[in-house]
């Protein structure tokens, strides 16, 4: 294993971490109580929430590029 590779593992385990932490878009109680509730579904992301959707579409490119570079190495 090349530096490439202990950096995409770090990136992986952030990325994980960033993904299991944001909460879900959807209600699944929705889905079994056929009520559709639109009132704050257009609501924009803010504070905490938007980082966290932020630092998983960073956490996401670095891995596509790194698996790349990390192929491009080997």
């Amino acid at each position: 294993m090349i530096w490439v590779d202990y950096l995409i593992l770090v990136v992986v385990i952030l990325l994980i971490l960033t993904v299991a932490i944001q909460e879900a878009q959807d209600n699944i109680s929705d889905a079994f109580s056929g009520e559709k509730s639109d009132l704050f579904k257009q609501q924009k992301t803010r504070g905490f929430e938007l980082f966290l959707m932020r630092s998983t579409f960073v956490f996401a490119f670095l891995f596509i590029g790194l698996i790349f570079l990390s192929l491009a190495l080997h």
